[in-house]
């Protein structure tokens, strides 16, 4: 299966490692101070796999948006190198058939030690993988949908990387009732992870059953956020608590989980146009000293 160079632009990152640009959403699939180690620090060490693998011989996984496979490949590393008899259990949703296609042609996955390029490469071109320590299957669609098979299969991860485009740019993975039926993936001891500070992604969280948490800040001043079913410390600032009181935490909505993004997104202007909510520019006067400490996110 040919894949066209033209239709995934290579990016270079500020760790040396690469990533594609989107022309369908306008941003890169990774944050461009390090797409290698966005993956490995914001959703890595953030979901806490190391420290599951030492006390766990078998670990299930759930990849929403599975792009180039940058996050599969540093969850298997990062368990393999503190267990190497682990067993893991991968379940991926991706849109796109052909990028995970393209980061292999391009050799983006050859920085991590094998067989974990390998493995990847089959699992790119074939949608799963049945080995002795790792099974694997990449479902291809509409996460929205295939979302549902993950329930179905009674699948409940130990981790989730939730690494959709953003908020404003592909809403339709971060509406309440999306985030319900990931939450339904997660084991009662599992963490949910994602790059998002966004009020409104983490309120629909909050709706959706979890407790949550910012994780470090990495490439950029803005933290990601940790969600779970177990008590998470209390590591939000007064500032990002007061920021879940304003109109920036009305989430997105779908309640048919088929509309389009600008449906979405007109939905919610609407909903913040009758808030009786602090207007998000009040807050911001009443923070503008510290503003420097997080970056504003809708």
């Amino acid at each position: 299966m040919l894949v066209s160079p033209e239709a995934y632009p290579q990016k270079v990152t500020e760790d040396g490692s690469y990533t594609f640009f989107s022309t369908e959403f306008g941003e890169c699939y990774h944050s461009t101070s390090g797409a290698r180690e966005e993956a490995e620090k914001k959703f890595i060490l953030s979901s806490r796999l190391a420290a599951k693998a030492d006390q766990s011989n078998n670990l299930k996984v759930l990849d929403i948006c599975y792009g180039l496979g940058y996050n599969a490949a540093a969850a298997l590393a990062a368990i393999w190198r503190v267990r190497g008899d682990c067993r893991v259990e991968l379940l991926a949703l991706e849109s796109d058939r052909m990028v995970p296609l393209a980061a292999i042609r391009e050799n983006l996955l050859n920085s991590w030690s094998q067989p974990i390029p390998k493995y990847l490469s089959d699992f790119a071109h074939n949608h799963r993988l049945d080995l002795p320590n790792l099974t694997a299957k990449l479902l291809i669609g509409d996460a929205r949908q295939t979302i549902t098979k993950v329930i179905e299969a009674g699948f409940q991860a130990e981790a989730i990387f939730l690494d959709p485009f953003s908020p404003s740019k592909c809403p339709q993975l971060w509406t309440v009732e999306f985030l319900a039926l990931v939450a339904k993936c997660l084991s009662p001891t599992g963490y949910l992870v994602t790059y998002s500070c966004a009020a409104s992604v983490r309120r629909a969280l909050q709706l959706a059953g979890l407790q949550i948490g910012a994780t470090d800040s990495v490439g950029r001043r803005s933290p990601g956020t940790i969600a779970s079913f177990l008590s998470l410390p209390p590591s939000l600032s007064a500032q990002e608590r007061e920021h879940l009181q304003t109109k920036a935490a009305i989430p997105y909505r779908d309640e048919t989980l088929t509309d389009p993004a600008e449906v979405i997104i007109q939905r919610r202007r609407s909903e913040q146009a009758l808030s009786d909510l602090e207007p998000t520019s009040h807050w911001k006067k009443r923070w503008q000293r510290a503003v420097s400490s997080i970056e504003i996110s809708e």
